[in-house]
């Protein structure tokens, strides 16, 4: 419960994610205790994040993963499932840590997504890019 608490502020930006979703014909759904939010404005949302060349198929706010579609859901469950992991442990810091990871690994050359701590540790953890190809080839 205290992870819920802690990650709330995050949460709450997610749950304003998953009424838009639900409210422009998204689905919504609780998995192991994380609520599942796909398509909708969200799959529009994601596809435009500007600093990834494909946008993004998934992203994690607290105990919320909006996610373009189901697919993309159930293909990175795990690995959104660290995220949250992190935003337990982190709570409202993790947001700036993360971009502070991001800005680190580009202002020393590296790539601020896949080089970042954070999507390390969930790409580790996961088995995400097994399924890179796959992803890129069906968005």
């Amino acid at each position: 419960m205290i992870g819920y608490l802690w990650a709330s502020p995050n949460t709450l930006v997610g749950l304003l994610g998953a009424l838009a979703a639900y409210a422009t014909g998204g689905r919504v759904r609780v998995v192991a205790g994380v609520l599942e939010v796909e398509g909708g404005i969200t799959a529009r949302m994601l596809a435009a994040i500007p600093f990834l060349p494909l946008g993004a198929a998934a992203i994690t706010l607290g105990h919320v993963v909006l996610a373009q579609s189901k697919m993309f859901s159930a293909m990175l469950r795990v690995h959104e499932r660290v995220h949250v992991s992190q935003y337990e442990i982190l709570g409202p810091f993790f947001l700036p840590a993360y971009c502070a990871s991001s800005l680190w690994a580009y202002t020393t050359g590296r790539d601020p997504y896949r080089d970042n701590v954070f999507e390390r540790e969930a790409f580790n953890e996961s088995d995400v890019l097994m399924f890179a190809d796959t992803i890129a080839e069906r968005w």
